[in-house]
């Protein structure tokens, strides 16, 4: 008998992956697995395994029967090894289409909130029991403001269209993208220092890679443009955590709303926690009920189509 397993999930119901299983006679389990030795144990002969954030190292894809499949709860998948899959013959996919109208509206919202300083108003306000709106100027309007986009995925060109009707001018930096499609969507292709040089709010949506680990590092972070803001919705260690905080402390960043961090969770007693204009959210960029519920019925489906033995929709390796 085939098994269908959960090493990890947020959800909080696993009802659809289970009805998979049994639909097409499989053996079923959920699991809360953290660490990697608990996800061996969790995926021991699994045919098939839906994974949140459990690493999914090397030893864990030898543990999986022949030919077996993972399928990731999400975009990104930087916490499954690629490369040891495909040496022990194990599917990798994803859920590259899910949720991306509502993480750029998580996006758009923080760099509203922090190009109109709205945490810092707040602060403000609740300190001295009120305050001159001039208190924090200089206040551009955004028709004078330039945001820049580091990567034009989905996520990437769903934000942009949500910035088109405030007068922003948009920048992209992609070395993948299509400058055709960026120009027709009112989108400026430039290379990356110029963005960081010109925006006034940066907002990441690129994959986390080798190539892009701390992509955003002291030296980038020095060339943007005194008081710019950064926008952090897509993975954590695009970041050099250590850099930002030393560049928000100094006032040469005037704040930042960070989704994901490196590490994640943020520690108690991180300095960012207590820094003013810095807007913190827990990885939640991703949800809203309908973006869920997306989420875990195309995983789902993906599952059952491995258990099938039919191509994948969404194979990454």
């Amino acid at each position: 008998m085939s098994r269908l397993v959960v090493t990890d999930q947020a959800f909080g119901s696993v009802d659809r992956e289970r009805a998979v299983a049994r639909a097409a006679g499989a053996e079923f389990a959920e699991h809360s697995c953290r660490t990697e030795a608990e996800t061996v144990e969790a995926v021991t002969g699994a045919d098939v395994a839906l994974v949140n954030f459990a690493p999914v190292t090397a030893a864990v894809l030898r543990a999986m029967a022949p030919g077996a499949t993972v399928v990731r709860y999400g975009i990104g998948y930087d916490n499954v090894d690629l490369d040891a899959a495909r040496a022990a013959g194990v599917a990798v996919a994803n859920v590259p289409d899910y949720g991306s109208e509502t993480v750029a509206d998580h996006a758009a919202a923080c760099l509203l909130a922090l190009l109109r300083k709205l945490t810092r108003y707040d602060a403000v306000v609740r300190e001295h029991g009120w305050g001159r709106a001039t208190d924090l100027s200089p206040l551009p309007g955004f028709a004078s403001t330039t945001v820049g986009l580091v990567g034009t995925g989905r996520i990437g060109l769903a934000l942009a269209r949500r910035l088109a009707p405030f007068g922003f001018t948009v920048l992209a930096s992609d070395p993948y993208a299509d400058p055709a499609v960026l120009s027709a969507q009112g989108v400026e292709p430039v290379e990356l220092p110029e963005l960081l040089a010109r925006s006034h709010a940066v907002s990441l949506h690129a994959p986390l890679t080798p190539q892009t680990h701390h992509l955003v590092d002291a030296a980038a972070l020095a060339a943007m443009r005194p008081g710019a803001v950064l926008v952090n919705t897509a993975r954590g260690g695009l970041v050099d955590t250590a850099a930002l905080t030393d560049a928000l402390v100094s006032g040469h960043l005037g704040g930042a709303a960070l989704d994901v961090v490196e590490p994640e969770p943020l520690p108690d007693d991180h300095p960012l926690r207590d820094l003013p204009g810095v807007l913190l959210t827990p990885h939640a960029a991703f949800f809203s009920d309908d973006s869920v519920a997306d989420l875990q019925r195309l995983a789902a489906e993906e599952a059952a189509r491995a258990l099938a033995g039919e191509p994948l929709r969404s194979r990454v390796a």
